[in-house]
C-alpha cells in the first residue's frame, strides 16, 4: 500500500476529513461515527459502563448520572461511543432523546423517541424491538431461536394460521409474565418480527393511531387521542420494564440547553430533570444519562422546586451528587485524536503518509494542547490547516457553508425514510427554504413574507404558516400531514376555510395517498381542490433532501460558527431554493388533480406467502 507523498498530497488537496464534522449529529450517535479515541474523557464513558454492569449484577436498579461539558467538549462523542460500546454487547438496549419539539407534551414525544430508537439495530443485527420479541417467545416457549429465524418463520406461520400466531405468543408470554397489566403492548412487540407489519407495530408502540382497518386487522385498539399525553409515560414504564427483562435500558437526554420553555415555565433541562425524577422513581431498572452545560446544571435544575431530590436522582452515583465534568484537551490527547482521525482517512483511500500525522506537524499540535482547547475547535483547526507542507499554494478555500451541507446531505441521505416521517422538520424546512426567497419571484408569486397562521385558537397547530406575496394578494396557507391518518380530515377542515384563516389558497403537502374510508377527509380534500382552487403537493425524498441538509445546516449554526447570513447567501448562490421542484410545486398554479406519485399508506391485509428456504417449526394451533 506504499504510495508517493505526492500521491498523498494530492489526495489532501481533494479531500479535507476534517471539513464539516465539528458537529455530531443524531446520525453519528446512531450509524457510523466519528473516529473516537476511548482514552479521552474516559472517565465519563466509563461510569456509565461501570452501572450498567452494576444494574446487570442487579447491585442497583436504577442510576442516574449526569454529564456536563462546554459547548464543543464533547458531550455527544462520549454518547456516541457507549451507543457504540453497548451495541457490541448483548445485555443492553440504548435510548436517544435530542429534539423537543413540544415541551407540554413531553411524555408523547418521549414515549416516540423511545419507539424510534427501539427501532435501530442492536447486537444480533436486528432493531432492537426484534431483539426483545425474540427474547419473549424464547422465555415463553423454551426455545433458542435467533430474531433472523423469527423473522424468516413468521411468514409461514401468519399464511397457516393467520393472526391466531400473534394471539398464540401473546397468551404463551402472559402466562409466565403476570404482571404485565397491557397485553396489546406484548402483542405490538410480538408483531415487530413481521417484517410487512413492522412498521405499523413500532408506529403503534409509538401512540400514534393506525386506520381503524389496520388496527383492527393486527388487534390493537387505537389510543384515545384525549387520554395520549397521560397514558404516555404509563405505556413507556411498561415497555421499558418489559425490555428490562432481557436488557438493561440506558436512556440518553441530549441537547438539553435550548432556550425552549413549556406553559409552566420551566425549561427544557428542568422538564427532562423532572421526566428522569419520575423514570428512576418508577422504572423497574435502568440507567438514566443526561447531557448539558455546567451553567444549565447549576442554574436551571439546582433552582427547581425539591431540587436536592431531582439532584440525587440525576447524580445518584456521585458521592457528592455532582455532575461528571468533561475535561479540556491536553497536548497528549490531541496527538491521538489527530492521529486516529487521519488514520481512518488514509486507510481508507489506501495511502500510507510519510508520518502518521502528515501534513501536521507534532510539536505544532502539542502547543495547541497549552490553551486547553475542546475537540470541537481543534477539529476546527485541523480543518483549516489541512494542506500539503509542500509550500504549493492550497487551493481557494469552498464557501463556509460547503462542507457543512455536504455533510449534512450524506446524514439527510442515510436517513431520509425516518425524516420523511417527521412532520415538524419538514415545516421548518419549507419555512426555512420560503424565507431566504422573501423578495423573490417564483413561479409568478412574489414572496413578501411568511407568517404564523392566526387565529391561533382556531388552526390549533394544525396548519403550519402562510405565505403572503403579490402585495397580499396571494396568501397560501401550507399543512404538512404525514403522520397522523385521523389528523388528516381536520387539516383539510382548515385548508378550505379561506375565511376564517385569510387566505387565498390552502395547499397540502402530504406524500400519502388518502384512504377512501376516511369520508370527511375525502370531502375535504374534493371541496379543496375543486371548489377552492388547492393543491395538494406531493412530498418527494429527493425533493426535501437538499433543504432538509441546510435546515440542519441552519438549526447547528451556532456549534458550525456560521452566521445567518452565510446560509442564506449559500442557498442563494447554489439555487438550494429557487430552482426546488417541491418550492416551486407549492407556489405554481394548482392543478385540481391529486397527484398520481403517492405512496400507499394502508396495511397489506393479506397474510404473506412464506419465505422459501426459511427454518419453520409447526405451533400445532
Amino acid at each position: 500500500m506504499t504510495v508517493t507523498t505526492s500521491t498523498t498530497d494530492d489526495l489532501i488537496k481533494n479531500q479535507n476529513p476534517f471539513a464539516g464534522h465539528i458537529v455530531v449529529r443524531p446520525q453519528q450517535i446512531w450509524g457510523k461515527s466519528f473516529p473516537d479515541v476511548s482514552s479521552i474523557n474516559a472517565h465519563a464513558s466509563n461510569a456509565v459502563f461501570d452501572a450498567v454492569e452494576k444494574v446487570r449484577k442487579g447491585k442497583c436498579e436504577t442510576i442516574g448520572i449526569t454529564i456536563t461539558a462546554e459547548k464543543g467538549l464533547g458531550k455527544s462523542h462520549i454518547i456516541s461511543r457507549i451507543r457504540h460500546r453497548l451495541q457490541t454487547e448483548d445485555g443492553s438496549l440504548f435510548v436517544y432523546m435530542s429534539k423537543y419539539d413540544n415541551l407540554n407534551q413531553i411524555k408523547s414525544q418521549f414515549l416516540q423517541s423511545v419507539a424510534s430508537s427501539l427501532r435501530a439495530f442492536g447486537s444480533q443485527e436486528v432493531m432492537q424491538w426484534q431483539e426483545i420479541a425474540a427474547a419473549l417467545i424464547n422465555e415463553a416457549k423454551q426455545w433458542n431461536y435467533t430474531p433472523q429465524q423469527y423473522i424468516n418463520m413468521y411468514p409461514g406461520w401468519l399464511s397457516k394460521h393467520s393472526t391466531k400466531a400473534i394471539v398464540h405468543f401473546t397468551e404463551s408470554v402472559l402466562k409466565i409474565k403476570p404482571e404485565i397489566t397491557n397485553p396489546y403492548i406484548v402483542k405490538a412487540i410480538l408483531w415487530t418480527l413481521s417484517p410487512v407489519h413492522i412498521n405499523y407495530a413500532s408506529y403503534w408502540l409509538s401512540g400514534l393511531e393506525l386506520a381503524q382497518s389496520q388496527a383492527e386487522a393486527m388487534g390493537l385498539p387505537n389510543p384515545k387521542s384525549e387520554d395520549r399525553e397521560a397514558e404516555s409515560l404509563s405505556t413507556v414504564r411498561q415497555i421499558l420494564d418489559i425490555t428490562s427483562y432481557y436488557r438493561v435500558p440506558v436512556i440518553c437526554f441530549d441537547e438539553l440547553d435550548i432556550a425552549d420553555a413549556a406553559d409552566n415555565g420551566f425549561m427544557a433541562a428542568q422538564v427532562i430533570a423532572n421526566l428522569v425524577k419520575d423514570l428512576y422513581n418508577s422504572l423497574k431498572q435502568g440507567v438514566l444519562l443526561l447531557a448539558m452545560y455546567p451553567r444549565t446544571w447549576e442554574d436551571q435544575i439546582k433552582a427547581l422546586p425539591e431540587a436536592e431530590a431531582v439532584v440525587d436522582r440525576l447524580a445518584s452515583e456521585q458521592a457528592d451528587r455532582q455532575a461528571i465534568a468533561l475535561k479540556y484537551l491536553n497536548s497528549d490527547d490531541i496527538v491521538a485524536l489527530v492521529s486516529q482521525w487521519l488514520q481512518d482517512f488514509y486507510q481508507e483511500h489506501q495511502q500510507t503518509p510519510p508520518h502518521p500525522l502528515y501534513p501536521f506537524n507534532e510539536t505544532k499540535l502539542r502547543e495547541l494542547g497549552k490553551s486547553k482547547p475542546t475537540v470541537r475547535s481543534v477539529l476546527k483547526w485541523c480543518a483549516e490547516n489541512f494542506v500539503p507542507p509542500s509550500g504549493e499554494t492550497p487551493p481557494s478555500p469552498p464557501h463556509p457553508v460547503k462542507p457543512c451541507f455536504d455533510k449534512e446531505l450524506a446524514n439527510v441521505e442515510a436517513s431520509i425514510d425516518s425524516l420523511i416521517e417527521e412532520e415538524a422538520i419538514i415545516s421548518d424546512t419549507l419555512w426555512l427554504a420560503f424565507n431566504s426567497l422573501i423578495g423573490e419571484t417564483v413561479e409568478g408569486v412574489t414572496i413578501e413574507s411568511i407568517e404564523e397562521v392566526e387565529p391561533s385558537a382556531a388552526n390549533n397547530g394544525f396548519m403550519d404558516f402562510k405565505i403572503i406575496g403579490n402585495k397580499k394578494k396571494v396568501r397560501i396557507g401550507v399543512d404538512v400531514v404525514q403522520q397522523d391518518r385521523n389528523a388528516i380530515g381536520a387539516a383539510l377542515g382548515r385548508l378550505i376555510d379561506y375565511k376564517t384563516f385569510n387566505l387565498t389558497r390552502g395547499c397540502l403537502v402530504r406524500s400519502k395517498k388518502i384512504s377512501p374510508n376516511a369520508v370527511l377527509a375525502r370531502k375535504y380534500l374534493r371541496i379543496l381542490l375543486k371548489d377552492k382552487g388547492g393543491e395538494w403537493v406531493s412530498l418527494q425524498s429527493q425533493d426535501i433532501q437538499p433543504l432538509f441538509a441546510i435546515w440542519f445546516v441552519w438549526y447547528n449554526r451556532e456549534s458550525y460558527e456560521l452566521a445567518e447570513e452565510q446560509i442564506f447567501e449559500f442557498i442563494q448562490q447554489k439555487q438550494i431554493a429557487i430552482n426546488n421542484p417541491l418550492i416551486r410545486e407549492i407556489l405554481s398554479d394548482p392543478s385540481g388533480q391529486e397527484p398520481t406519485n403517492l405512496t400507499d399508506d394502508g396495511l397489506p391485509i393479506s397474510i404473506p406467502k412464506p419465505i422459501a428456504n426459511a427454518d419453520n417449526i409447526d405451533l400445532n394451533l
